[in-house]
């Protein structure tokens, strides 16, 4: 009986250094966000912003299991003035959530508008949840001529809950959780 739950010990520890030193490309790939855009319309400054490498592999298992997913933006627009002094105008969070519907076998992307987005594969979901285009930054009449401001962006996906708090027994839930770090774009009005 000792030799077995020392043979046990010996692979739990050979299964937790290989995790390690051996990490998996998933894990090398981290979230980020691309191709930040700041521009605008008659009444409003508009952001186009795409999030790559925000789906592992086990989110993408999850999601066709049927675990809904949402991944949170945050908009903050502040006013240059001196180094330390920026006045902030306004900070907007814009959620997105993607479902399966198993029956039906379709995935629903929902977001600031009314009815959700039906997509029939997960490619098209994906990329429904990761660009960002048009969004409203900030009304045009918030904002002053002749001043400069700048956008900070930054994306998170939302901690998975699993019915009857389940994601304390499913424990490797908690390795999907990522956020991006604040991407800044600078524009003047």
């Amino acid at each position: 009986m000792k030799k077995i739950k020392n043979k046990i010990g010996l692979v739990l520890i050979f299964l937790f250094m290989g995790a390690m030193f051996f990490p998996s490309q998933t894990c090398a790939l981290e979230p980020k966000i691309k191709d930040l855009l700041i521009t605008n319309d008659a009444e409003n400054v508009l952001l186009y912003a795409r999030l790559l490498n925000g789906f592992k592999p086990q989110m993408e298992l999850a999601i066709l299991a049927g675990i809904p997913t949402t991944f949170t933006m945050w908009i903050e627009v502040y006013q240059e003035r001196s180094p330390m002094w920026d006045k902030k105008i306004i900070r907007k969070e814009i959620k997105r959530s993607i479902k399966y519907d198993n029956l039906k076998k379709t995935f629903s992307v929902v977001s600031e508008k009314k009815d959700p987005d039906i997509f029939s594969d997960m490619e098209s979901a994906q990329k429904a949840m990761s660009d960002y285009n048009g969004i409203v930054a900030v009304p045009m009449s918030s904002l002053k001529k002749g001043q400069s401001y700048y956008t900070l962006v930054k994306i998170k996906m939302d901690k998975v809950r699993l019915p009857l708090h389940m994601e304390y027994v499913f424990f490797f839930v908690s390795l999907w959780d990522f956020e991006t770090p604040w991407y800044r774009q600078n524009f003047t009005y």
